[in-house]
């Protein structure tokens, strides 16, 4: 049982009231939001097994107001959670009881599209489609395009390094961005990379997309442009084992065919899809992948035929083409809509995000398949399988005393298989307060220090989105401990809903 969070002492009632008239001193009074009512919006991202309603929230629409709501947490030591449209999957905009909730919605302006440099220059709040859709008329596009692209951002997008669908062929976040403008805790407005492909001295950018809003407050997000490719076509199969879809994800690779995208869905996952979507998927097969290529129409030609021999020498049942542009997206529809397709068969359901070598896929999902049956409770699997990151999705339902701490245990159990088979414990999701334990399997002390004096470096007093990310030495300490004796360790005192 997770116990209450602390009384701290931001949340007297005196000191809230002197906040929010300090807040509301430069900012418009519908921007300061303080009561309960108003609050209970942001309290909490897609992860709604945790909940916590923030002391206050803000709502920016400048720079300058970012700048100076921050100079006045610093100022008083008040943390701050920065959040943009809140569909963040690990708890990483989860507020805090005696901190302000930093809202970005507001910043939702292209503020630039140059089809010359093949760049746009967006806000934080910026929806990840809305960026190709304004980019279309010059032939352009964005190529990260995680699932949930028609409502995230591009601001959470860099927070937590997100990939989509087609990161195989085109990278993740960070192989997709050129320049950051920063806001730091004190208020500092900083640019970290440049217009060009490179820049000179650390790789600060790097280092800033992916730390899940640790260590600044991203307000302004160039990214790269790429041509729509000439042609794309893709292929869906179905095989009657799941272990021999898993061998042509690594024979298709193998091949030296690099796909813009390749997926793969269990029967379960495919099944509450078609039920969903209504995709013409084939529900009596065990798996599923959907590979696609793209590049001029030569290439695709070529290469299509050569995934189909792959695919028929690992054992494929059925083997289909897109017939057409609309299929094609009929085909990556269902796929994209698996999340809220599994929610339909599942009063509840716990999102796992993991990657593991390749070549470990069979391994992988067969010891899930175990954990499953030992912990009597069903995951659908719904994963790129071309890079291998993972999303099981372990089905539960909140009402019933103790299964969300055991779905929990069970996330943990798969975490740690990741990292067993040489992998890691998240893809795209980040870790915020849902695999902080595990980055103490992931990782050594030493390299917790490290990560703790980066943090000290950009936030010295630790008020940027504390308790995410990276777990204190003390905390992994008593995991370990728990961890060889049995037991379970709270979530740093998270309430759960």
């Amino acid at each position: 049982m997770t116990t209450p969070m602390p009384k701290l002492a931001n949340t007297d009632p005196a000191k809230k009231q002197s906040l929010v008239d300090s807040l509301r001193a430069f900012l418009p009074s519908a921007s300061v939001l303080y009561s309960d009512e108003e609050l209970k919006p942001y309290e909490c991202d897609g992860l709604s097994a945790y909940r916590q309603v923030p002391l206050v929230a803000v709502l920016p629409e400048t720079v300058e107001q970012v700048q100076h709501i921050l100079r006045l947490c610093s100022a008083r030591k008040v943390p701050v959670v920065a959040r943009g449209a809140g569909t963040g999957l690990s708890g990483g905009a989860l507020p805090l009881a005696d901190g302000v909730l930093l809202g970005l919605a507001k910043f939702n302006r292209i503020l630039e599209i140059d089809p010359v440099k093949r760049i746009a220059r967006v806000q934080p709040g910026v929806r990840n489609l809305a960026v190709s859709q304004a980019a279309a008329p010059h032939a352009l596009y964005y190529a990260p395009d995680p699932s949930s692209q028609i409502a995230c951002s591009i601001g959470g997008n860099v927070a937590e390094n997100a990939g989509g669908v087609h990161c195989l062929k085109y990278g993740l976040t960070v192989h997709n961005i050129l320049k950051l403008e920063v806001v730091t805790i004190d208020g500092e407005l900083i640019t970290i990379g440049a217009d060009g492909l490179d820049s000179p001295g650390y790789d600060l950018l790097a280092l800033m997309t992916g730390s899940e809003g640790m260590l600044g407050v991203i307000v302004e997000v160039t990214v790269r442009l790429l041509p729509q490719p000439e042609s794309a076509q893709v292929i869906l199969a179905a095989f009657d084992d799941i272990e021999n879809a898993g061998s042509a994800v690594a024979h298709i690779i193998g091949a030296g065919i690099i796909p813009a995208g390749l997926e793969m869905m269990d029967k379960p996952a495919i099944r509450a899809t078609e039920d969903f979507v209504h995709a013409n998927y084939p529900t009596d097969a065990e798996a599923m992948l959907l590979c696609e290529v793209d590049g001029t129409s030569a290439e695709v030609a070529e290469q299509i035929a050569r995934v189909e021999d792959v695919l028929n020498s690992c054992g494929a049942t059925e083997i289909r083409r897109a017939s057409d542009e609309q299929e094609r997206m009929v085909f990556w529809s269902g796929r994209k809509a698996a999340f809220p397709a599994v929610g339909r068969i599942s009063p509840d359901y716990y999102c796992m995000d993991g990657t593991i070598p390749r070549r470990r896929l069979s391994k992988v999902l067969t010891r899930i398949g175990q954990l499953s049956e030992e912990y009597g409770l069903r995951i659908v699997n719904v994963f790129h399988a071309g890079d291998g990151n993972l999303h099981p999705l372990i089905l539960y339902d909140a009402n019933k005393p103790g299964e969300l701490e055991r779905t929990e245990e069970l996330g943990g159990k798969i975490c740690q298989l990741c990292v067993e088979v040489g992998g890691t414990i998240t893809g795209e999701h980040g870790v915020g307060v849902e695999k902080i334990d595990q980055m103490c399997v992931q990782f050594d002390k030493s390299e917790l220090t490290q990560f703790h004096a980066v943090k000290h470096a950009f936030d010295p007093d630790g008020l940027l989105n504390p308790g995410k990310g990276v777990p204190t030495l003390r905390r992994c300490a008593e995991f370990g401990a728990m961890h060889v004796h049995g037991g379970k360790l709270p979530h740093a005192d998270l309430p759960r809903f």
